[in-house]
């Protein structure tokens, strides 16, 4: 086995060995995976997005995605960095995605509770438009993994057990994170709502 020269332990593994470990499932592998690749990986976000939050959600989306799907990663067929690579583009496209999909929302909500007599913030308001208004702001607000986690269970309709599936984390931790945010939600439509109609 050829060794990385320069590691701490002067044992570590080189690429090919440690694809073909990350590939059996080896926990380790995942660990030098992200040592040698997460820089090449938050470049890539960093490039599409700016520094901050959005790249450093994708980087960590991207080595999620990796290891929950590694039984498709074939280390004979192509090098792990670029299956890494092409797990960040797809992430990249689906965030840019979400990002287009929220904006359009936003933007038909703003023109439904516009196009009401009397303008949005009268009596006659569409609620229902000015809290997807509201909903669409406050994701804006939330961190990883809750956003993550709310988009998966209201713009792509997954179950709890196919969120903690899609994403490697407890069910417990799912349903947690879902309730917690959903309260979180609820209190700034209620403060906003009356702030609006007041």
């Amino acid at each position: 086995m050829d060794h990385v020269p320069g590691t701490r332990s002067g044992v570590d593994p080189d690429d090919a060995e440690v694809g073909r470990r990350f590939a059996a499932g080896d926990e380790q592998a995942l660990a030098w995976a992200y040592e040698r690749w997460a820089g090449q990986v938050h470049g890539m976000a960093v490039r599409a997005f700016g520094p901050g939050p959005d790249a450093e959600d994708v980087t960590q989306q991207v080595f999620v995605a990796a290891w929950t799907g590694r039984a498709r990663f074939r280390p004979d067929d192509s090098p792990l960095p670029a299956w890494l690579v092409g797990i960040c583009r797809h992430k990249i496209a689906d965030a840019w995605a979400r990002r287009d999909k929220h904006r359009r929302e936003a933007e038909a909500a703003m023109t439904e509770a516009q196009a009401r007599p009397g303008g949005p913030v009268t009596a006659g308001v569409d609620t229902a438009a000015t809290d997807r208004v509201l909903l669409l702001d406050e994701l804006d607000h939330l961190g990883q993994p809750q956003r993550g986690i709310i988009e998966l269970a209201f713009f792509e309709d997954l179950t709890h057990a196919q969120i903690a599936e899609r994403t490697g984390l407890p069910l417990g931790t799912i349903k947690s994170h879902i309730r917690r945010t959903l309260e979180r939600l609820r209190t700034r439509l209620e403060v906003d709502g009356a702030a609006l109609h007041a």
